[in-house]
């Protein structure tokens, strides 16, 4: 079985960003605290969260291959289906040969991975940069203001409702308590 040290070590190997690594942890957090409210695998949900964008730094000149690239090096590895499914629905719309996610493990990574941009981005603009300052309303009181993170897809976060049954002020909060719980990683 595929665990977490082996997805670190792959992240790592292929991601040198610290904040695209940052961000990778971000998704990685708010999957596990998704996991666990649909009472699912936390640990197969969070290396999904993990490892979605491992390929970005080789691919973000050629978009194509993004996410491709990493699903070829899963499969390598023999990651479950799950993981590897998760990971590549969560470029639907972006790379044309991404499918609609269709599960709940699917939808919480394709919704959750821009809502982790928007807090990060509402969080280093409070006055002590902190997501321990960081409320659901000041999440939703940013949410209208399109210019404001404005690669944040708002659809996309959205779709929890519709797609998971999560309303957005409960999605928002299981996000950010999740990336409060990991803050230090997180460096905010």
């Amino acid at each position: 079985m595929y665990n977490r040290q082996q997805a670190l070590d792959l992240l790592h190997k292929h991601m040198q960003n610290q904040n695209l690594r940052r961000h990778c942890y971000a998704v990685e957090a708010v999957m596990r605290a998704l996991a666990k409210h649909f009472k699912e695998d936390e640990e197969d949900w969070g290396i999904a969260g993990l490892l979605h964008d491992a390929d970005y730094e080789l691919t973000k000149n050629d978009h194509s291959k993004h996410v491709v690239t990493v699903v070829s090096w899963l499969k390598e590895e023999g990651v479950g289906e799950n993981i590897i499914n998760a990971i590549y629905a969560h470029g639907w719309k972006y790379v044309e040969s991404c499918p609609e996610p269709k599960n709940n493990m699917e939808w919480s990574l394709y919704c959750c991975d821009e809502l982790t941009g928007l807090i990060v981005a509402v969080t280093l603009v409070r006055p002590d940069k902190k997501l321990s300052s960081v409320t659901v309303e000041s999440v939703q009181k940013k949410w209208g203001n399109k210019s404001f993170a404005a690669g944040a897809s708002r659809d996309q976060i959205a779709l929890c409702e519709e797609k998971l049954g999560i309303k957005l002020p409960e999605f928002i909060d299981i996000a950010l308590k999740a990336m409060q719980g990991e803050s230090q990683k997180l460096g905010l």
